[in-house]
């Protein structure tokens, strides 16, 4: 755990080190202090999955999570931005790792589980999209396939569950930003960071 948990430390700077020389829409590095707390959060949570997850081949697919998710929930809540290279890449890695991990000797029904899991997800969050167009931007929607990749892997009622919860979440934390700051558009809150946040939760806690 301690060893997954230090190649969580090492790899959020070389992470936001790629996205600043990639991807020059997100901007520069970090500040320090970002740079300290995302580090120190993708360490903790990398840890975390190996204490729960042990040796099971996933594995390798969960920890890609903490790595993007955490430098995707940075860059929303700093930039209201979820660039598409990073989800994409969350989408595809995770598709890869949980292919190698049914050859491993996974059952194959759980991918199959997961893909309907991400079109199920996306599909949902392209309806509250095209209804509320305001309250919900095309980055949470294609965020939302690789996060429904990752719950339904984890099983239907996960899936449910973390859907659900990224939703309470972001009321939550935008009630609270309203009451603090009086603004009065709660949809600029972003809700990617809900989302990452409810699916982690979920895959540690009732994975």
């Amino acid at each position: 755990m301690a060893v997954i948990g230090l190649i969580g430390l090492i790899a959020s700077p070389l992470a936001e080190l790629l996205i600043a020389k990639l991807l020059p829409r997100v901007g520069p590095m970090p500040g320090r202090g970002a740079r300290i707390t995302t580090a120190a959060i993708t360490g903790a949570l990398s840890g975390a999955f190996a204490l729960r997850f042990g040796a099971d081949p996933a594995l390798p697919a969960f920890l890609l999570f903490v790595i993007l998710g955490v430098q995707l929930a940075r860059i929303d809540i700093s930039l209201h931005l979820l660039p598409n290279p990073l989800v994409l890449l969350l989408l595809t890695g995770c598709l890869f790792l949980l292919l190698g991990a049914a050859f491993s000797g996974e059952q194959w029904s759980s991918l199959a589980r997961a893909l309907g899991g991400a079109a199920i997800l996306f599909a949902t969050y392209l309806i509250l999209a095209l209804i509320s167009p305001a309250g919900m931007g095309m980055g949470d929607v294609k965020l939302a396939a690789p996060i429904g990749l990752y719950l339904g892997y984890l099983g239907w009622s996960q899936l449910l569950y973390g859907g659900l919860l990224g939703f309470i979440l972001n009321g939550v934390i935008a009630l609270l930003v309203v009451r603090r700051t009086r603004v009065e558009r709660p949809s600029e809150v972003p809700h990617g960071p809900s989302m990452l946040a409810s699916a982690v939760g979920i895959a540690l806690f009732f994975g």
